[in-house]
């Protein structure tokens, strides 16, 4: 009888849960926020009983896993506009132009209308998106292009394929994900801390963002290097790098993985070499079909708009932003914005020499905590970018991403005015919340609530 009760608990919940996907699918609006934080506590409640019971039927998992982020399918996203510019740049190149050389709004302005739907895109990707040069490296701008070729005349279309994109891609993880965990001999069912978690399929799956195809890419290149196939591993990550650039941050990390002691230091570094030779070699060569002269300033140009000019969801930023009003009257981020980048290469440095990270574990848990601290001082932390943290977390003892994906739907109360506007009461709280819990993880060596 227990068995029978249990198990109908279970599918109980499932249901529930695929009725909650539903509702925050196609009934949800960003501005209703007290809807979105019902909604969303609800998930994470089915999220955490889930894990709880079923950690060990893996396929059963994996199956609500991917049923799960097909609720979504015909579903326009709801929270972020960002996929609009997507299916511009797929059309774009599907015309045979370049993405990286024109202006949304110099077509529009000029009553130009170079893609179908071109007005419809650009309406609804909003001024601010349309009026700065892309930013998405060649394997984003390809997954733009196939969804351009596959569905050139409709908006909804594209949405479709995109989505599908992403949700093979969240597969190859949990593969990848699982042979990795399997390697290190940690519970495989720790990878569902990221194929279950409502964080991940709303944000990702929902709202179309492209990390899982570069977190694809990622933990395939970790199991490349897991297996010494070093090359192989190489070019893999240079794929991750042309979907979204951040990998780029953990390069740094992997000197002391092939220098691993002084008797084979010039083979480590040979080895090293060679690696970071095929990273920056595919990089290039998948950059190049889109090369011309404008394309590094325009490109370099769009990046760092990202340092001088956003702000959204900061951590220390914010603190810092504070204390430029006090001393100097007004907000200091083109200052700030250039020496918080400097911090995270220093810390990146730091932990590259005087950490120990020549084991896989060591080399995993360096990775999070080196785009965490990127992360803390940010001028802008969009919810999305926690993905590759919440990857990253279940190969380590750490769980604090966990917690942080739970805390920053408050971030989504900006949405609810118009025009937007953070509460910054709100933010304090989320990262309080996240802080308490990382430092708790950090002081106590015991194994971590979260841990599967």
């Amino acid at each position: 009888m227990s068995f029978i009760k249990e198990n109908s608990i279970k599918y109980l919940v499932i249901v529930t849960t695929i009725i909650l996907y539903f509702l925050f699918a196609y009934q949800l609006e960003r501005t209703q926020f007290v809807n979105l934080l019902v909604l969303y506590a609800c998930l994470f409640a089915s999220y955490f009983y889930l894990l709880k019971k079923n950690n060990n039927e893996f396929k059963f998992l994996v199956g609500i896993a991917v049923l799960y982020r097909l609720v979504f399918l015909f579903a326009i996203p709801n929270l972020s506009q960002d996929f609009y510019r997507f299916i511009w740049d797929g059309r774009l190149i599907f015309e045979g132009l370049n993405p990286y050389l024109y202006l949304p709004e110099d077509f529009i302005n000029q009553q130009q209308f170079p893609v179908n739907q071109a007005q419809e895109l650009y309406t609804s990707m909003g001024a601010l998106n349309g009026s700065h040069f892309t930013n998405y490296p060649p394997i984003n701008q390809l997954c733009f292009f196939i969804a351009a070729v596959l569905a050139n005349k409709s908006i909804m279309g594209a949405v479709i394929v995109m989505r599908l994109l992403i949700i093979f891609a969240d597969i190859g993880i949990i593969y990848f994900g699982k042979k990795i965990l399997t390697q290190l001999k940690l519970p495989t069912g720790a990878i569902f801390l990221y194929a279950l978690n409502p964080f991940i399929i709303i944000e990702l799956t929902g709202n179309l963002h492209f990390e899982p195809v570069m977190l694809f890419f990622l933990v395939w290149s970790i199991y490349l290097l897991l297996k010494k196939q070093q090359l192989w591993a190489a070019a893999v990550f240079a794929l991750s790098i042309s979907v979204k650039l951040i990998p780029l941050l953990f390069l740094p990390l992997f000197f002391q993985w092939f220098v691993k002691n002084e008797h084979a230091f010039k083979k480590g570094i040979a080895t090293l070499a060679a690696f970071y030779g095929v990273v920056l070699a595919v990089t290039l060569l998948l950059f190049l079909p889109f090369y011309t002269p404008e394309l590094i300033a325009n490109y370099s140009n769009s990046v760092g708009l990202w340092f001088r000019n956003f702000e959204f969801n900061a951590s220390f930023y914010y603190i810092f932003r504070e204390i430029g009003y006090v001393f100097r009257g007004y907000n200091e981020i083109a200052i700030i914005g250039k020496i918080m980048p400097a911090m995270t290469i220093l810390f990146l440095g730091w932990i590259t020499l005087f950490r120990k990270n020549k084991q896989p574990k060591q080399l995993l848990t360096a990775m999070l905590f080196g785009i965490s601290f990127y992360y803390f001082t940010t001028t802008t932390m969009h919810p999305w970018y926690l993905a590759t943290l919440i990857l990253l977390t279940t190969f380590t003892r750490y769980r604090f991403p966990i917690i942080w994906s739970v805390a920053i739907v408050l971030s989504y109360q900006a949405y609810a005015n118009t025009p937007w506007q953070e509460n910054l009461w709100l933010v304090a709280i989320e990262y309080v919340i996240m802080y308490s819990f990382l430092i708790w993880e950090i002081t106590n060596k015991k194994r971590s609530i979260l841990l599967l």
